[in-house]
């Protein structure tokens, strides 16, 4: 160890002329042309690619590092190198960290000094060696002469990687403080922004409510304006009464009297308001009492006051208006009113108290319903609602006394009405003149989901006839349909 030191006393001396640009790098030991080229060629070898980098998990220069950082502290402790072991590591070692061998740079050696006549012997034996080449040969003669180099290493390539992964972690925590911090700077942001529109929506409702506030004051200054006017006399003549020496109290009393003229004013105009509206409403949804048509079997004297109480629930049932289209020459038909109503289960408990008012349509079948046109009535009601699934439903009016000649494309035609008993001779009188019945569509046939709603609807009489109520199950070929169905008619 102390001969290592000595050399690198020596060094520092070298450094200093090196410094002073003595040293001449391009130098290089006096020898043979064929060891020139040989150690020149090695040299190209070894530049190429550095396996100890990748057999160590450490740079050439972190290695070599490690190996002279090893040499100094075990050096005669750990392991004992042989002479010509430690002549070779000190002559690598000042290749490394010198260059190669300058003997006008170099300070003399003694005659008698044949410990530095050895080294400086195996320094010029060197020759031109590069820098990474010289460190290679140190780690590995290192590494050969002592078994305990390869395990000093390991254990810091394992401290190294260690170091490595609580740095990485170091860094990803950082990292996610930093997506933190710019994840709550963002969410501050949007609150910001999220607390300016709600003030600047505030705001404006403020500006808002204060411009509708200033408009009612004016409107209320206007309607006082107007009432002070009509009752100035009066208010002035009663405060007097009131307060005769006391102007003050006098003008006290008759603000008073004025606003109370004002909110007893509001109040009423608001009462007449309400009730003129109640009282279009009523208009719009009165209905006048039904009568029995004892012409129609499908009627129930019991279901007369039930058809009321659903009339009036038709506040929340959906309503509407169709338009029925009128051809040429043929008589206008008013337009019948639909709406529907969500109480099922409610109209067919009632309706099953009646035998007639259920009826079963075939699959593949249309059932006509003949509901004649009664003379103390002028409207006709219908109501109807199916179990499971839905129906066609459309209505027709066959006039009385209006008839047009037959049709050679309907004469074929044959449909499954109920109660054509009672008007067939009547046919067939109008056939044997070759002509038939006028009839209207009122309402054309389509599918209605009666089975989740109750159907509804009424149709004023356009004349003396029969309203003609299809329920069409031509569509289904497998299942029969339940109807449980009401017709009346009110004057």
């Amino acid at each position: 160890m102390m001969e290592f030191d000595r050399e690198e006393h020596g060094s520092e001396t070298t450094d200093k002329n090196c410094e002073n640009g003595i040293i001449n790098t391009e130098t290089h030991a006096p020898g043979t042309e064929e060891e020139y080229h040989k150690s020149s060629e090695d040299n190209e070898e070894n530049q190429k690619t550095w396996s100890l980098e990748r057999n160590w998990g450490f740079t050439l220069q972190e290695l070599f590092g490690l190996a002279l950082k090893f040499f100094k502290e075990m050096n005669g402790k750990a392991f004992n190198p042989t002479y010509e072991e430690n002549l070779r590591l000190v002559a690598l070692h000042k290749q490394i960290t010198l260059g190669p061998y300058n003997p006008e740079a170099c300070p003399e050696i003694g005659f008698f000094d044949w410990q530095g006549n050895d080294r400086r012997k195996e320094w010029l034996r060197l020759g031109s060696m590069a820098k990474e080449d010289a460190m290679e040969d140190f780690v590995k003669l290192l590494n050969s002469c002592c078994a305990l180099f390869a395990p000093y290493v390991t254990s810091h390539k394992i401290e190294k990687e260690e170091q490595e992964k609580r740095q990485r972690e170091e860094e990803e925590r950082l990292r996610l403080e930093r997506e933190e911090q710019e994840r709550r700077r963002l969410e501050e942001e949007a609150r910001r922004r999220e607390e300016e529109e709600m003030r600047i929506k505030e705001e404006e409702q403020r500006r808002k409510e204060e411009a509708e506030r200033l408009q009612i004051e004016q409107q209320k200054e206007q309607i006082m304006a107007v009432l002070n006017a009509q009752t100035a006399v009066q208010f002035q003549q009663y405060a007097e009464q009131q307060y005769p020496d006391n102007p003050d109290q006098q003008q006290l009393l008759i603000r008073q009297l004025q606003e109370q003229h004002y909110q007893q004013y509001i109040h009423q105009a608001l009462h007449l308001q309400q009730m003129a509206s109640q009282k279009q409403q009523e208009d719009s949804n009165a209905l006048p009492a039904p009568v029995l048509n004892e012409a129609v079997p499908t009627c129930n004297p019991n279901n007369q006051s039930d058809s009321l109480e659903n009339h009036e629930q038709q506040s929340d049932s959906k309503a509407f208006q169709l338009c029925v289209e009128r051809k040429t020459g043929e008589v206008p038909i008013i337009a019948p009113s639909m709406w529907t109503r969500p109480q099922v289960k409610e109209f067919k408990e009632k309706v099953l108290h009646d035998e007639d008012s259920v009826i079963t349509v075939g699959r593949g079948e249309v059932l006509t319903v003949r509901v004649p046109t009664h003379q103390n009535g002028s409207h006709l009601f219908w109501e109807f609602a199916t179990d499971h699934f839905d129906i066609g439903f459309g209505l027709y009016f066959e006039w009385k006394d209006l008839t047009i000649p037959i049709d050679s494309k309907n004469e074929g035609e044959s449909t499954t009405d109920a109660n054509e008993a009672t008007a067939q001779a009547e046919k067939e009188k109008l056939t044997e003149q070759g002509r038939r019945p006028l009839v209207n569509e009122v309402v054309p046939v389509s599918r209605r989901d009666s089975h989740e709603e109750v159907y509804a609807g009424s149709h004023q009489y356009p004349g003396e006839g029969v309203h003609l109520l299809k329920f069409d199950n031509s569509y289904s070929l497998w299942r029969p349909k339940v109807v449980y169905y009401r017709v009346y008619y009110t004057r």
